[in-house]
């Protein structure tokens, strides 16, 4: 679909004849891009773009395509992500049946290792029961079993895990988490959810150095195809030593803003880092926590008991209850390390955002741009709140395209109303990011946009979309995607739309998605993906 001059490496590289959308308001559209090294060095027509390029310029027709800057994920777990896609993938099975016999031929192969991954989910069985070890046992008897749910709340041993984790029936729930057992005899079920997943997670070895390299390798090709420039990343010490490692011998392909557990602050106080710290490809200074779990797990915390299991409102996560979160939440934010927090039940968006407006009224002044993740179920009044307290809602669009479908089931249809409220959210004035959760789903952008502008459930059952008024237009769904993400990372000055002196990072796709029809942007492929002002991807036609 392309034609350029004669290949090779040139500093400076033209794209023209394009639809370049640059989310710019001031110059939103243009036919041209150079760029030189790793920065945009103009914007503008066909015509004015021939000064700046001879005959050692790579040049590229873009034959009328549409380019976007680079997609930003807010929200991803990339190592785990590479994990994923090396490992076992449980997303296909559609009944009981299909999750045993897939699980049963990847065992078979590695027997006596541990299994791990997963990514299931009962909702999408004909019957939706939760498994249970005696599904699983018969064919793992000397092989650990821990699959976690796709939402990664819930987790599924076998009984040879349990053994090894000495958990029985007397065994209590850790605090921020449940040991699910049976009504009958209270034995455990094999379920386990939040932080009880711990007990047996804490013994599964440690990945190799060179399996983390590889794990890296497999997102970083993903995320090349799919147009996603940078990843706002969910980090442990391990990933970051790779990140680091890649970046260093230059094989770095993806922008990587990282959030490091909560716990960790002191030690990046005690080094100095603030907020932002660090290259254009990897940036430290961000922590994240947990408020509670997730609705498919029921361990969303609400304010009243969920109306599909009236034992329980939800779990609010350890460091909650105890009270260490917000004291490590004031500390952290004086000395500027920014705060994201994971909070889906409209319980823990209300704590979190009375805990924020806490730390503002109290600490000393700074930008230090909020986020909560997630920001799943919302009461009305709190909707408001994100722009008086200047909280950025990192949410992820395809999640509603499975929650549309059980949500109601689980809290009701009037909790169930308040759910991804993009648009109310947008029209209060809050800035609202996009992202994905991968692997809990694809890190594909174009099916959180085409979620964010259809909310067709996946059962078909909501061709109008589910909660229509929460619809956004394209426009808007593509500055949550790309500005609004580099402003959640305090990178909007550098990253995010197409202007000249900004990092050339865009991405060209195979459709307009500003023109089609919105139901088929979910099919719309990434014909070339443009990063650091090098072309690293080119899709085969």
């Amino acid at each position: 679909m392309f034609t350029s001059n004669t290949q090779g490496q040139f500093q400076r590289n033209a794209f023209i004849n394009g639809k370049i959308y640059t989310v710019n308001k001031k110059k939103p559209f243009a036919q041209a891009v150079i760029t030189e090294g790793n920065k945009i060095l103009f914007v503008g027509t066909n015509t004015e773009a021939k000064k700046y390029i001879n005959r050692e310029t790579f040049v590229t027709d873009l034959n009328g395509k549409l380019m976007l800057p680079g997609f930003i994920d807010g929200h991803a777990h990339f190592t785990s992500g590479g994990f994923y896609l090396l490992g076992l993938d449980l997303s296909n099975a559609k009944s009981k049946e299909e999750f045993k016999n897939i699980l049963k031929e990847y065992v078979s192969t590695r027997k006596g290792r541990w299994i791990t991954g997963g990514n299931w989910d009962h909702e999408l069985w004909k019957v939706k029961e939760i498994p249970t070890k005696e599904l699983i046992d018969d064919f793992t008897k000397e092989t650990p079993v821990l699959i976690r749910r796709y939402d990664g709340h819930m987790g599924l041993a076998n009984s040879y895990a349990l053994k090894l984790a000495r958990i029985t029936k007397e065994t209590k729930s850790p605090v921020g988490g449940l040991i699910v057992k049976d009504k009958k005899t209270g034995k455990p079920t094999g379920i386990l959810k939040d932080n009880a997943m711990d007990l047996v997670s804490s013994l599964i070895p440690e990945h190799s150095h060179q399996e983390y390299i590889e794990a890296v390798e497999a997102s970083l090709k993903y995320a090349r195809k799919l147009g996603v420039t940078t990843v706002e990343d969910i980090t442990f010490h391990n990933d970051l030593r790779i990140y680091q490692e890649l970046e260093k011998e230059g094989r770095l392909t993806c922008r990587l803003y990282t959030r490091l557990p909560i716990d960790d602050y002191k030690n990046l106080v005690s080094k100095g880092i603030q907020y932002n710290f660090g290259s254009d490809k990897i940036q430290l200074g961000s922590l994240k926590a947990y408020a509670d779990g997730s609705l498919g797990s029921t361990t969303a915390w609400f304010f009243e008991k969920y109306n599909q299991d009236t034992t329980t409102y939800g779990l609010p996560n350890d460091i909650i209850q105890d009270g260490r979160f917000k004291k490590w939440a004031f500390e952290a934010d004086k000395n500027k390390l920014q705060l994201s927090v994971h909070a889906i039940g409209n319980r823990a968006n209300a704590y979190t955002l009375d805990v924020f407006s806490e730390i503002k009224s109290k600490n000393p002044t700074w930008d230090r741009r909020f986020r909560i993740e997630h920001a799943q179920h919302l009461r009305k009044e709190d909707i408001s709140r994100f722009k008086e307290i200047g909280v950025i809602a990192s949410m992820q669009p395809e999640h509603l395209l499975d929650d549309g479908i059980w949500a109601a089931k689980r809290i009701g249809d009037k909790r169930a109303k308040l759910t991804h409220l993009y648009k109310s959210l947008i029209d209060a004035g809050a800035v609202v990011a996009f992202g994905t959760d991968w692997p809990v789903v694809d890190l594909n952008p174009m099916l959180g946009l085409y979620a964010a502008v259809t909310r067709r459930t996946d059962d078909g059952k909501n061709p109008n979309g589910w909660l229509p008024e929460q619809k956004l237009t394209i426009e808007q769904a593509i500055k949550c995607y790309t500005i609004n993400g580099a402003y959640a990372a305090f990178q909007e000055n550098i990253k995010g739309s197409i202007e000249i002196g900004k990092l050339a990072d865009m991405v060209i796709l195979s459709d307009d998605i500003l023109t089609i029809d919105p139901v088929k942007i979910k099919d719309v492929k990434v014909d070339m993906t443009i990063f650091d002002g090098k072309i690293i991807y080119t899709r085969e036609i």
